[in-house]
């Protein structure tokens, strides 16, 4: 901070590192200390008046109502009774005036005397003793400049990061001070790095309106705290260069399906695809939770769903009561392998169908 303009007050004396002048400043001081210390005086007289007015009234109210009650008929109970229950209150409200009006007394600061006076207008003088005292707080120095300052112009240079001060002191003088203004960096909003890293995942195989959909059925948000949509999704490839899902124009053997590409290439409704998944005959695959469900497509699979039923293969309910066992653990069966499930598309015997289990030889058979 440095000061570019001449100074109202001495340059040997300083407040805030700003110069002082001693010969006009004593004549303000002590001008401004005087025209404070008769306010002063002025607002403890007011406030002395006031509290004896108050004093006063209470003790009138309460004569008042002395005289009332000694005026009422005495067969008049119900009267005297309220007169003297009023008396009582004037006494005590007068009471409790004169006991604040003597606490107010003792509380009054008292007056200067002629050194103390003398005392205080020599600092005027010399105000950076009084500026460095211990005793002086930040309040009294905020005082000290309301008092020797009139104003203060205030221009901000943001492109420079510096401020210019203009200050008019109470004589008239001005002064002109470079203040550098803080450099405070932008807090950078962005997404965080484990959204970012599965959005580079999912665009390898998902457009953007299905990777938005993925992204809020985790609950993630954007770096603004918004939901997810196609358009931020887009925005958020195009910044870390994440390249866009193209479908490939043929589906080669073994690829990733969705439910609904599945559904499609073998024929059969979307259901029947969720009912497999859920009861285990078919695998599928996720790339984070509430991803949509993918589907390997090969030759294996494409067997298990058939336009006309084989031969030999049984309803859920032959292959019940064949092996003897509960429909669950057939199910269970199949999921581990051990029986083949097949799936008719067409005709009136469309469904699932168990292939027949050929009989294995006894221990009859193999001794005979």
């Amino acid at each position: 901070m440095r000061a570019t303009a001449a100074h109202p007050l001495h340059r040997s004396h300083r407040v805030s590192g700003i110069p002082l002048r001693r010969q006009k400043h004593r004549r303000w001081a002590r001008h401004l200390l005087s025209e404070r210390r008769r306010s002063a005086d002025r607002r403890r007289g007011c406030t002395r008046r006031s509290r004896r007015a108050c004093s006063s009234g209470s003790r009138s109210q309460a004569q008042r109502a002395e005289r009332r009650y000694r005026a009422v008929d005495a067969e008049n109970r119900l009267v005297a009774r309220g007169l003297e229950s009023e008396w009582e209150q004037r006494l005590r409200e007068r009471e409790q005036a004169k006991a604040e009006l003597a606490r107010r007394e003792r509380e009054r600061p008292r007056a200067l005397s002629a050194e103390d006076r003398r005392r205080l207008l020599a600092l005027g003088a010399d105000l950076q003793s009084v500026w460095e005292a211990s005793t002086t707080t930040a309040r009294d120095r905020k005082e000290l400049l309301r008092t020797l300052l009139e104003e203060v112009i205030v221009a901000v240079f943001k492109a420079e990061h510096r401020a210019r001060l203009t200050l008019r002191w109470r004589g008239g003088s001005l002064t002109d001070i470079d203040v550098d203004l803080p450099r405070q960096k932008p807090a950078i909003v962005r997404t965080d790095e484990d959204t970012i890293a599965l959005v580079r995942r999912l665009a390898a195989h998902y457009p953007d309106t299905v990777i938005a959909g993925i992204l809020n059925r985790q609950d993630r948000q954007t770096a603004y705290g918004h939901r997810f949509t196609a358009n931020h999704v887009g925005s958020l490839r195009r910044q870390w260069n994440i390249p866009r899902f193209k479908p490939p124009p043929v589906i080669p053997e073994g690829e990733l399906l969705t439910i609904k590409q599945a559904a499609a290439v073998l024929g059969i409704a979307t259901s029947t695809v969720h009912r497999w998944l859920n009861d285990g005959f078919i695998g599928g695959e996720q790339l984070t939770p509430a991803a949509p469900w993918r589907i390997r497509l090969t030759e294996d699979l494409r067997a298990r769903f058939v336009d006309e039923e084989p031969q030999g293969s049984l309803t859920m309910y032959q292959a019940m009561r064949l092996l003897g066992v509960s429909r669950q653990t057939v199910l269970q069966r199949v999921k581990r392998g051990e029986l083949e499930v097949i799936h008719v598309k067409r005709g009136k015997k469309k469904g699932l169908r168990i292939k027949v289990i050929p009989a294995q030889p006894t221990l009859f058979d193999l001794t005979s």
